[in-house]
């Protein structure tokens, strides 16, 4: 190849990894069981996440879906994850969270009491329909 060539080649490839910085990534965490280590886990995948895109110029958005027993990591007085829900919200800023309409109906007539989520929590429909929708969207899927 000839200087020229290798030239344009270099600024090509420049160029390319200088569109690449800078993307903006989605990831939806799916969260189904009652245990402190799995909502710990899918916490620890958010915390990662976010630090090494950050570590790379990229932003990344991130929703955490929870239903079934996973929901107990959003309910207020619930939540072995609470503390560290709260913090997270405050500090990432691009982390959501969303609660299963269809689990707190399902939970409030089984116990005939109201659930209360935590105030970072978003409640969509249904948490299976929302983790649809997300990927549809192209964000990519995590079940920790």
């Amino acid at each position: 190849m000839t200087r020229i060539g290798t030239l344009v080649l270099a600024g090509m490839m420049t160029a390319g990894m200088a569109f690449a910085e800078g993307q903006t990534h989605h990831v939806a965490i799916h969260v189904d069981q009652n245990d402190p280590q799995v909502m710990n886990m899918a916490l620890n995948n958010a915390q990662n996440v976010d630090a090494y895109y950050k570590s790379v110029g990229d932003d990344v958005v991130i929703e955490m879906v929870a239903y079934g027993p996973g929901l107990h990591m959003l309910v207020a007085d619930k939540s072995p994850v609470r503390d560290r829900i709260a913090a997270m919200s405050l500090e990432l800023g691009n982390i959501t969270f969303a609660a299963c309409g269809n689990t707190i109906k399902g939970m409030e007539k089984k116990t005939g009491q109201a659930v209360t989520l935590m105030e970072e929590v978003n409640v969509v429909p249904s948490g299976v329909v929302r983790l649809i929708e997300l990927q549809e969207q192209g964000f990519a899927y995590v079940r920790p």
